[in-house]
């Protein structure tokens, strides 16, 4: 598992190069959700198929993923999957509800609930992923690097205890405050899985990883760096140690805290190559405050992606321009939303390689 599995050579590594701080081609681009619903052939397979189905079905995973990377000369490719697949795995039902998003039909709500959860097994059970990775490192033929992912364990509780999305997280704040020593247990619980999740992925065949703390906007500063970064930190220094203990080669680790700019310096010092930037912080004030060795990622508003394809242009050659060509990898600050102009994506792709 750990030994190469015959994977073709990469012939595209400008990503990987910008995640070490090594000089690049081109500046790399890739989309978060870039395999998804704004393409209309992604909307072909998910009329015949349910998301978790997609999700837990390699072919199909593999066929998804490979679909954006046919239309546009993007720089990296994601696994498709989900972050919900770890409750899934936990055994937590997550169904996906057309208009709503995920739904979490009987969420955790007292500290006993956490008697459910069942950790025996639970990284067998996602697999599936795993296939998926290997399979796809090989339908790629060394085009571009892969990435795999994970949800953050934040964000992850508060899916579990939220039973879905949610605009206030007044539930998984209220267990902060009335559950300390259960919420504690929690995080802990999902940061361990986590870590044996990644250390899959990469043995499967993930070349990058994201870890995502897509609700950390919920969290004031002073609960993100008590509440959400020490397990992120730990995500990071526990799989570094995996890959030493297992051989595993390490891969670069970006993390990416949706609504934490103001955390950005102590996020920096947290181990992780590259840190996503959101598109509330200006490309420079970012730069200052990781300082120069950590890779930024982002930032673009996924909303300035319906503008006109001029404007669209400019605004993508101004955000390049301010991030420069070391250490950046461009992005949007969140993922592409569903009805995204086709072509926004090709005007995106072009001006991130056109404008140094």
């Amino acid at each position: 598992m750990v030994g190469c599995k015959d994977f073709p050579p990469l012939k595209n590594d400008n990503l990987l190069r910008a995640a070490r701080g090594e000089l690049v081609d081109r500046v790399p681009v890739w989309v978060m959700r870039q395999a998804g619903r704004y393409l209309p052939e992604f909307q072909e397979v998910r009329a015949k198929h349910d998301f978790f189905e997609v999700c837990r079905t390699p072919e199909l995973a593999c066929e998804v993923t490979m679909q954006p990377l046919r239309r546009f000369d993007l720089d990296a490719s994601i696994i498709f999957s989900d972050i919900l697949v770890i409750p899934q795995a936990l055994g937590i039902a997550v169904e996906m509800h057309k208009g709503v998003g995920p739904v979490l039909p009987e969420p955790l709500v007292t500290p006993d609930d956490l008697e459910r959860l069942n950790t025996t097994g639970s990284i067998d059970r996602l697999k599936y992923v795993g296939d998926a990775i290997t399979m796809m490192r090989h339908m790629l033929d060394g085009k571009v690097p892969l990435y795999g992912f994970t949800g953050a364990p934040w964000t992850l509780m508060g899916y579990m205890i939220e039973g879905g999305g949610s605009k206030t997280m007044s539930k998984a704040k209220a267990w902060l405050e009335n559950y300390p020593d259960a919420s504690q247990k929690l995080l802990n619980l999902l940061t361990d899985q986590i870590v044996e999740y990644l250390l899959m992925q990469v043995k499967a065949g993930a070349q990058i990883v994201q870890v995502f703390e897509s609700s950390a906007e919920h969290l004031t500063k002073e609960q993100y760096l008590t509440i959400a970064l020490p397990y992120l930190k730990r995500i990071r220094d526990d799989l570094h140690k995996k890959f030493t203990e297992e051989g595993v080669t390490p891969v670069p680790m970006t993390l990416f805290s949706k609504g934490a700019m103001h955390s950005l310096t102590e996020q920096a010092q947290t181990g992780y190559d590259v840190i996503g930037l959101d598109w509330t912080i200006d490309p420079e004030e970012a730069r200052k405050l990781v300082g120069p060795n950590v890779t930024l990622q982002g930032n673009l508003d996924p909303q300035d992606m319906y503008k006109s394809p001029e404007e669209l242009r400019e605004l993508v050659l101004t955000m390049v321009r301010k991030f420069g060509k070391h250490r950046y990898i461009a992005n949007l600050g969140h993922g592409i939303t569903p009805q995204t102009p086709v072509e926004s994506m090709s005007v995106l792709v072009k001006a991130v390689h056109d404008a140094l």
